[in-house]
């Protein structure tokens, strides 16, 4: 899962990015309210933790922003102030959750799984698609009693996949969620994880292929018998 972080106290910032890595997510860390507002627009992300006071542009006019023009990702807002009224305000640009600083690592974390059921859905913790099962918390896939373990980016990759199935992802769509904006990323990154994964479904013996739509990206179907 792809997390924004937009805090201006960079040892806070970093320090909340190394949190996320641990607990396995993909955090993207900026220090200003532009880079902030660019980077939550492109729609790619998950979830944003975004501090209120920030240089450039505030975190209130940034949830306002976003919900105008329908980004609908769920925003957790980090604030020093504590007052009742400051939290409605925040709630009533349009975000989603109020953390008061400081706080717990253990607290932000459950706020951010909380706010990744996005409303209300319940988060699974397999995804499946023809004798393939992707455990989410295990990071591993099986078919049967037979399973492998993926790394975090080819994780990333079978999950987006297995999330749509049979819908083809492109690979800049894969790119963007997977690498970030900033990473410098290209297509041979693409086809070099999904060269693994396919190696490993091969290894599970497992009737599922991952497709290539040329030109275009990749998509899960089932071996015809």
């Amino acid at each position: 899962m792809r997390v924004l972080v937009v805090e201006d106290e960079k040892r806070l910032a970093d320090a909340l990015g190394e949190i996320l890595i641990e607990a396995k997510y993909t955090p993207d860390v900026v220090y200003d309210g532009e880079a902030g507002y660019d980077n939550a627009s492109s729609g790619i992300y998950d979830v944003i933790i975004l501090d209120v006071m920030l240089p450039k542009m505030d975190g209130l006019e940034i949830v306002k922003e976003l919900r105008k023009n329908k980004v609908a990702t769920p925003v957790l807002l980090l604030t020093a102030r504590d007052s009742i009224e400051d939290r409605v305000k925040g709630l009533d640009a349009g975000a989603d959750d109020y953390l008061t600083k400081p706080f717990a690592a253990q607290e932000l974390l459950a706020r951010v799984r909380a706010m990744s059921r996005r409303q209300g859905e319940v988060i699974l913790d397999e995804l499946t698609f023809g004798d393939l099962t992707l455990t989410l918390s295990a990071y591993t896939l099986c078919r049967g009693d037979k399973s492998v373990h993926l790394g975090v980016k080819e994780f990333d990759v079978m999950r987006m996949l297995m999330s749509a199935p049979k819908a083809i992802i492109p690979k800049e769509e894969l790119i963007l969620k997977i690498w970030g904006t900033e990473s410098g990323a290209e297509d041979n990154n693409v086809e070099v994880y999904i060269s693994f994964l396919r190696k490993k479904i091969f290894f599970l013996g497992s009737k599922v292929e991952i497709a290539t739509m040329r030109k275009v990206g990749y998509y899960l179907k089932e071996k015809e018998a």
